[in-house]
């Protein structure tokens, strides 16, 4: 069986090789890049990435830039890796598509573990399950939403979200239970972070948004309304 391969791309190579190491002992297969140029096209030449680690601060294109020509080819999870803490780095991470956030100085293992999860949820789901609520369709093997028969691009997130949402629909969710099922880990973040998420989602599905319900103080809830 093939590896799992994951492409790390920092400018600094002690990063890069503590990285590395860490995910190899977990059975990875790991291809480094330098900068945002490096990482772009090792993507393309390697159409079986399975999940991107992206530093920010790098020459010749920073990992926002990295980021936003990876979106225009694929929906691939990126876990984005910064040496700054502000919070609007954070929501802008979000905007672009990012799907995991982790401030350095970072613990390896908790990155691998962030890793897992990922990897988990994307491999690990029935691969004949097709749910549908009122005018959306989400096909949970390949990844993929429909909207009036329409396809629809979401981010690795995205679906997450919306999947969970379909699949409690008419249940009140706070962001505190979103976070801990979708993310699934104990995230330091904050109701900003789903927020975020849930207004690129409803611009995504259009009309279909309606669907999202926001419960002011609380949460949301998916609903479809009959008839």
């Amino acid at each position: 069986m093939n590896r799992v391969k994951i492409l790390v791309v920092d400018d600094e190579s002690r990063m890069r090789k503590l990285v590395r190491d860490f995910l190899v002992r977990q059975d990875y297969t790991v291809i480094e890049a330098s900068n945002g140029e490096e990482a772009v096209d090792a993507f393309v030449e390697n159409n079986d990435i399975a999940l991107i680690i992206l530093d920010v601060m790098m020459p010749k294109m920073d990992g926002w830039e990295t980021c936003k020509e990876i979106r225009e080819l694929s929906q691939v999870p990126i876990i984005m890796l910064t040496a700054k803490s502000d919070e609007r780095d954070e929501l802008l991470g979000f905007e672009l598509g990012v799907d995991e956030y982790i401030s350095k100085p970072f613990s390896p293992k908790i990155l691998v573990a962030r890793v897992e999860a990922i990897l988990r949820r994307t491999s690990g789901i029935s691969q004949e399950e097709v749910l549908e609520a009122g005018d959306i369709e989400l096909d949970i093997a390949a990844h993929t939403v429909k909207v009036k028969g329409k396809n629809v691009d979401l981010s690795f997130k995205e679906f997450e979200l919306l999947n969970y949402f379909v699949v409690n629909q008419g249940v009140a969710l706070s962001r505190e239970k979103i976070l801990n099922n979708v993310w699934n880990y104990d995230y330091f973040g904050d109701a900003r972070t789903i927020d975020t998420h849930v207004k690129k989602l409803r611009s995504k599905l259009e009309e279909c948004g309606d669907y999202i319900k926001t419960i002011w103080g609380m949460g949301y809830k998916f609903e479809v309304e009959e008839g």
